[in-house]
């Protein structure tokens, strides 16, 4: 007696992408209301000018449905059509069920499988790795890919060094089978050691005040972990895909800093022809949901096309990373 493994497509593919961000604009200006910086410190050091916030009515719910409907009209599917929906959230302060499960339900979806995934700002991308090998082994032909965060609801507004780089949205993607190779191997791991250094607060700690639970975090270990080994993993993200530097069309790292960027690029040597994702200057960190919506709003602007090779990658609390080189939708 033998057990019949399941079978799928030979490739996969992101078949679209659709984003959804905050209702409300806070630009640098507003922001200084708020705490003790200005606008020029503000750009200097993050590059961010303006963030979206959720307004009333907006929660991550509302955004993750709204993106991740945008993302299968675009793919040309029904809900009915999507197998399994993954998550990436940090915004989700309930232990169960899981936000993929009430999404699901929000878009009238009969039985996909559904789950959350606590990866942070590295969570898209691990979700994509996951997508990836489910329509390659069988289990799923269709998988909805998911990042969402509302942070400004989980901002220390008396931190003055994290308060102004937080943004709320949603970006989602669709992957399925394809005829051709268009999602590279997923580099994926951890640095467990230093998982002290971005947190929330227990939700179920109780505050006097009433506030919280509030994101915290460590900002110059961040930022050397990231210029540092970060850049090393994208170097080897895009040789594990058999591409070269020049090869490349369009890199799209986490938007955590335009700092952290630059960095990046120096490191990896690439060619001034390469489109890079700078969606941080309009809409902030927004963890999960920041490399679906700046490879949206890239698409969108016309910056760059489908069919381009795109190297995405993401990195943040866990410590954790992930990241693939991908053929844009």
């Amino acid at each position: 007696m033998s057990i019949t493994p399941s079978q799928g497509a030979k490739f996969a593919r992101i078949m679209s992408v659709g984003g959804s961000r905050g209702s409300r604009v806070v630009d640098n200006a507003e922001m200084c209301t708020m705490i003790e910086s200005s606008d020029e410190w503000i750009q200097q050091r993050t590059g961010i000018k303006e963030r979206r916030w959720a307004a009333e009515g907006e929660d991550a719910v509302t955004l993750g449905t709204a993106a991740a409907a945008k993302a299968i009209e675009r793919a040309g599917l029904k809900p009915e059509d999507i197998d399994a929906v993954l998550v990436s959230t940090v915004s989700h302060f309930q232990q169960t069920p899981s936000m993929a499960t009430i999404i699901a339900d929000k878009l009238g979806m009969s039985e996909p499988a559904a789950i959350d995934v606590s990866a942070a700002c590295a969570g898209f991308c691990y979700g994509v790795g996951m997508a990836d090998g489910m329509v390659r082994a069988g289990s799923a032909k269709h998988v909805l890919v998911l990042g969402v965060e509302v942070l400004s609801k989980y901002t220390d507004f008396t931190d003055r060094s994290t308060a102004f780089l937080f943004g709320d949205g949603a970006g989602a993607v669709v992957i399925g089978p394809s005829d051709t190779p268009a999602i590279g191997p997923t580099l994926w791991g951890s640095d467990p050691s230093q998982h002290q250094v971005i947190n929330i607060d227990d939700w179920r700690d109780e505050r006097p005040d009433g506030q919280g639970p509030f994101i915290h975090m460590e900002g110059r270990q961040v930022f050397r972990w990231a210029t540092t080994f970060i850049a090393g993993k994208a170097r080897e993200t895009l040789d594990a895909a058999g591409l070269t530097p020049e090869e490349l069309d369009v890199f799209i790292p986490h938007q955590a800093n335009n700092r952290i960027t630059d960095s990046m690029l120096r490191h990896l040597k690439l060619p001034a022809s390469v489109v890079v994702a700078r969606d941080i200057a309009c809409m902030g960190n927004s963890s999960a949901a920041s490399v679906p919506l700046a490879m949206e709003a890239l698409l969108d602007s016309g910056d760059a096309t489908s069919g381009q090779t795109a190297l995405m990658i993401g990195f943040g609390a866990g410590l954790v990373y992930a990241g693939q080189t991908v053929v844009l939708p």
